[in-house]
C-alpha cells in the first residue's frame, strides 16, 4: 500500500496526509468532526494544519468561534489538494489493476459456458483467484497453452502430447427454441436437416457454436444480435426461432415455446480444461481441482 511521506516542519514540502486533512476540515467545518472522520486526534489535527500554514506561507482559514471556515487562500489550496488527491486515487486503482491484471490467470476458450462453469469451479475452491479470458478458436488455444501465452485453455478435445495435461471440464448440448405453434415444436428430437431453411435468431459472441450453425443450417437466415439484452427481447416478443443449450445461462424459453433438442453429432459438444506441465502453480492448482470434480 502506498504510504504518504510525512515532513517534518520547515521541510517546505506538502505531503498527502495535510492534504486529506485540509479537505476534510473544509468539508466538516470543525477539527472535531474531521478528527473523527480521519481517526486522529484533534491536537495531531491542529498541528498538521498549522504545518500545512507554515509550509505555504499563508493562514488558510479563518476562525469565526469553534469553525474553521476557508479564505480565499485556502479555497485556492483546496481546489489544488483535491486535484492531488484525485489523481492519487487514480494512481492507487490504476497500480491495483495492473497487480490484479498481472496475478491473474489467463484463459483461452471456444465457448461462453465452459468459461463460466470453469468461473465458478475456481471461485468455489480459490475465492480470491481471478481469470480473464479470450474467446479463440480451437487452434488458438492449443497454441497458446502450449506457448505459455495462455495458462489454461478450454478446448473441444483433448491434448495429445504428453506435456499438456486434460481433463473433462463439462458436455453441453444444442437444442432450438421454436414458438408452440410451430409444425415441429410437438418433436421430441430434430435433425439439422428438417431445420435447415427456418430463420433463426442468433447471439453473437457463441464461440464455436456459430461455426455449428453455419455448418449445419446453410440454408438458413441467420438473424445475428450482437447485444444479450435486445437478443432476449426479442426472443421473448418474436415468432422467430433461436438455439438454447443446456446451460444455465443460455437456457432461454418461455411458456408458449417449445425447446427440441438436435440430435445431430455436432450439436453436442464435450469440453476439456487445457494445462501444460510447466504452467504457473496457480493454474496447475485449478487444473488439478477441476480434474477432481
Amino acid at each position: 500500500m502506498l504510504q504518504a511521506h510525512k515532513n517534518e516542519p520547515g521541510e517546505g514540502a506538502v505531503d498527502l496526509e495535510s492534504l486529506r486533512l485540509l479537505e476534510a476540515v473544509a468539508r466538516l467545518g470543525t477539527i472535531t468532526a474531521a478528527a473523527a472522520e480521519l481517526h486522529v486526534s484533534q491536537p495531531a489535527l491542529s498541528r498538521s494544519l498549522a504545518r500545512l500554514e507554515s509550509e505555504l506561507g499563508h493562514p488558510l482559514f479563518d476562525r469565526p468561534g469553534r469553525r474553521l471556515v476557508l479564505n480565499a487562500a485556502g479555497r485556492a489550496a483546496l481546489v489544488h489538494a483535491e486535484a492531488i488527491l484525485r489523481e492519487e486515487r487514480a494512481m492507487r486503482l490504476a497500480v491495483d489493476d495492473v497487480v490484479r491484471r498481472s496475478s491473474a490467470l489467463r484463459v483461452g476458450t471456444v465457448a461462453p459456458a465452459p468459461l463460466w462453469r470453469l468461473t465458478a469451479l475456481t471461485v468455489e475452491r480459490f475465492p480470491g483467484r481471478l481469470l480473464t479470458s479470450s474467446s479463440l478458436t480451437e487452434l488458438e488455444v492449443e497454441s497458446g497453452v502450449l506457448d505459455g501465452s495462455l495458462d489454461l485453455g478450454i478446448a473441444l478435445r483433448p491434448h495429445t502430447l504428453p506435456t499438456v495435461g486434460s481433463t473433462r471440464l463439462m458436455v453441453e448440448n444444442l437444442s432450438v427454441c421454436l414458438p408452440s405453434g410451430h409444425p415441429l415444436a410437438g418433436r421430441a428430437g430434430l435433425s439439422a436437416r428438417e431445420l435447415d431453411g427456418e430463420t433463426f435468431l442468433l447471439l453473437e459472441g457463441i464461440g464455436f457454436w456459430r461455426d455449428v450453425c453455419d455448418e449445419l443450417f446453410p440454408s438458413s437466415q441467420l438473424v445475428v444480435q450482437q447485444d444479450r439484452s435486445v437478443f432476449e427481447q426479442l426472443a421473448a416478443t418474436s415468432d422467430l426461432a433461436f438455439f438454447v443449450t443446456d446451460a444455465p445461462s443460455l437456457s432461454l424459453g418461455g411458456a408458449d415455446r417449445a425447446v427440441v433438442p438436435i440430435r445431430d453429432a455436432a450439436a453436442h459438444a464435450t469440453f476439456y480444461l487445457l494445462c501444460r506441465e510447466g504452467a504457473r502453480a496457480q493454474a496447475r492448482e485449478v487444473f488439478e481441482w477441476v480434474r477432481t470434480r
